[in-house]
């Protein structure tokens, strides 16, 4: 009878532990998810913020600009160029602006940029629609396991995106630097760097970041025998034994 009873105790015993061991895993699972949530919710924001970046990159005409410098000192008005097309701004405030008459005409710089910030754009959405799958603050998808290897997709697209939106602005912004610092061109036909070109690497860098952060703070997969903690009630403990 004692022995009975010594065994119930250290079986009750086990069943506390087992019961703190399962709350301090559940709790720390919490925060964890929690953290994650957070940490999605502002790479959703750097990614919002970056698609916008890259949308006035492509659609605003202000590539490259005027030069004013030596004796092309005409302020009246102002030439801008941008994927699209030309403007000439009045100094009376009148904009004039025409689309390229033909895609041969254009420079390399130019054709390879509309391809690549497009491309960009589309991969930015792409990789938000799917974070917004997989994050830990949306029920779309029920599986624990697949969340975080979502969550990975949508970072390394949202790392691709940026990469694809910084490489065209610098290409045009080096072939910009180039010409300016060459002698055999005209000054009249000098640019400077326009706002886009700063706006695009602005977007890129967000693109980056939201991507890094995805990666570094992602909820890592539970294991597989010790992902999760069990416990037993007394009224599910092990089978009893009789003793004499």
């Amino acid at each position: 009878m004692e022995m009975w009873a010594t065994n119930l105790k250290k079986k009750q015993k086990g069943n506390v532990q087992k019961q703190e061991t399962y709350r301090e895993f559940s709790s720390k699972s919490y925060n964890k998810r929690m953290g994650s949530s957070g940490v999605q919710i502002v790479c959703m924001a750097l990614g919002i913020l970056g698609l916008i970046a890259a949308v006035v990159t492509i659609a605003v005409p202000r590539w490259k600009i005027s030069a004013f410098i030596g004796q092309n000192i005409i302020t009246a008005q102002v030439q801008e160029e941008g994927l699209w097309m030309e403007c000439v701004v009045q100094s009376t405030g009148q904009q004039q602006c025409k689309s390229y008459d033909s895609l041969l005409i254009l420079s390399s710089d130019i054709q390879a940029a509309r391809a690549m910030t497009i491309i960009s754009c589309m991969l930015t959405v792409l990789s938000l629609l799917v974070l917004c799958a997989g994050a830990e603050f949306t029920t779309c998808i029920d599986n624990e396991e697949v969340k975080p290897k979502v969550s990975l997709a949508s970072a390394i697209g949202l790392i691709i995106a940026g990469l694809l939106l910084i490489i065209p602005v610098s290409w045009a912004a080096s072939n910009v630097v180039r010409d300016f610092n060459n002698p055999l061109i005209s000054q009249s036909m000098k640019r400077e760097l326009g706002a886009c070109i700063f706006v695009g690497w602005g977007g890129g860098v967000l693109l980056l970041l939201a991507g890094g952060l995805l990666c570094c703070f992602r909820r890592p997969r539970s294991g597989g025998s010790g992902g999760t903690a069990k416990y037993y009630s007394n009224s599910a403990s092990a089978p009893s034994k009789n003793y004499v």
